[in-house]
């Protein structure tokens, strides 16, 4: 895979991790990447300009809301 090629399979792989609505590792297992190496990019790039503002705050509100489903999911699982 060229360079070129590869960053911008990187950069594609951010914004997936980022924006969609599998976990990373769902996604990480998608393109057939570790899950650190796909959390190493995320954390490298996270801030660059090929993910926009939006979809960074798409992507909190999307991580606040999955860690709150599954603190909701543990406490009913108590519950029963």
């Amino acid at each position: 895979m060229g360079q070129k090629r590869a960053g911008e399979f990187r950069q594609d792989a951010v914004r997936i991790a980022l924006t969609s609505g599998p976990t990373r590792k769902q996604v990480a297992s998608d393109l057939g990447v570790g899950l650190s190496t796909l959390n190493k990019w995320v954390t490298a790039h996270r801030d660059s300009d090929f993910v926009s503002d939006k979809d960074l705050d798409f992507a909190r509100k999307n991580e606040r809301l999955r860690r709150e489903n599954r603190m909701l999911k543990e406490e009913r699982a108590i519950l029963n």
